[in-house]
């Protein structure tokens, strides 16, 4: 059974990351599960500490943007928003090439607040970082 409030298209997911910081990272969705949702972001200069490895803030970014819109495709977005309140994050391993993966899936869905897991890993499946994100629900104003 799927969580989500309708069904969207990776193309749809897509469209909502136009000119955010989501596009000047990299980050891509690439699949829309019945309850959760990933994506990919690249290793290269914009997401790499002068060490030569994944920034921890990198991470983060991924671990937000995917709890965030999860949170954004789980409530009638005519009538609520979703903003961030808390996340914190376990950077467990650097990494250096290719691609991180991130899985997210919620762990609570309430009226008010959503909590969701998120973990990244690197091409060779090998765990990243694992991140936890608290949501606000909030009502939208008329305007």
């Amino acid at each position: 059974m799927s969580i989500w409030f309708q069904q969207f298209s990776i193309d749809e997911v897509r469209s909502l990351q136009r000119d955010t910081m989501d596009v000047h990272l990299g980050i891509e969705f690439v699949r829309i599960g019945p309850d959760h949702l990933e994506a990919r972001m690249p290793v290269d200069k914009r997401t790499m500490q002068p060490h030569g490895i994944l920034h921890g803030g990198a991470s983060v970014a991924l671990a937000e943007t995917l709890g965030s819109v999860g949170g954004s495709m789980v409530v009638d977005l005519a009538r609520y928003l979703v903003v961030g309140q808390e996340i914190n994050a376990n950077h467990l391993r650097p990494a250096r090439e290719g691609h991180v993966h991130g899985h997210a899936r919620p762990i609570h869905l309430g009226r008010r607040s959503q909590v969701w897991a998120i973990e990244i890993v690197d091409d060779g499946q090998r765990l990243v970082c694992v991140s936890r994100l608290t949501l606000a629900v909030i009502e939208r104003l008329p305007r």
